[in-house]
């Protein structure tokens, strides 16, 4: 699937991107445990992998895929798109440090607790890979007071760039997360579980 420009951040930086490049999207969710479990592998360790091995042969595309059933997950995707918004090249460190904290945004953590408050905390994550906190609470609080029509819904700065996100994803049909897709094709042999070594195995098969 293709990516708009204004999510480019979404692409883990390897090689510019061409059209001969195989694409790898990975669908994940910020409060999804097998999520992080992913992530954490690949970021970590495949990451590294790719660029010594095969950085000029592949796109990495993170998918960010609410789901709704876990109030907080919006939330935090919204924080997500705030980064893109002003430093996208931050997107993947934000995302590797929100990883670490999702607990913190699950159910039990986030019930007593306002929006603006999750985005609270959510901006102080920002701040912890070099973003501008004010900036990005600027993008992500909720006023509680009416638009210049009186509408109620007025949404905050990344509400437009949210729907674009979830009308992608259900284009694409996606539900489970984490999801991986290679070139458009939902590839089921990668799993949450897959190993560093399992990766390596991955890549000279279908990349190397």
């Amino acid at each position: 699937m293709a990516l708009a420009p204004r999510f480019a951040g979404l692409r883990l930086p390897l090689a510019s991107p061409t059209d001969t490049q195989h694409i790898l999207e990975l669908y994940m969710d910020y409060v999804c445990p097998f999520s992080a479990k992913l992530f954490d592998t690949f970021y970590t360790f495949v990451q590294p992998l790719i660029i010594e091995r095969c950085p000029s042969k592949l796109q990495v595309i993170f998918r960010q895929h609410i789901q709704p059933w876990h109030p907080s997950s919006t939330l935090t995707h919204e924080a997500g798109i705030a980064v893109l918004k002003l430093a996208p090249q931050k997107f993947w460190p934000f995302s590797q440090a929100l990883f670490k904290e999702q607990k913190a945004f699950f159910d039990v953590n986030v019930v007593h607790e306002t929006r603006n408050q999750t985005y609270v905390r959510l901006a102080k994550i920002g701040a912890s890979v070099g973003l501008d906190e004010s900036q990005m609470l600027a993008l992500l609080i909720m006023s509680d007071k009416p638009d210049a029509d009186g509408g109620l819904n007025i949404g905050n700065g990344v509400t437009n760039d949210l729907k674009l996100m979830i009308k992608a994803n259900r284009v694409a049909g996606i539900h489970v997360s984490p999801t991986v897709l290679f070139d458009g094709i939902e590839e089921k042999t990668i799993t949450s579980s897959f190993t560093r070594e399992q990766w390596a195995e991955w890549l000279q098969k279908n990349i190397i």
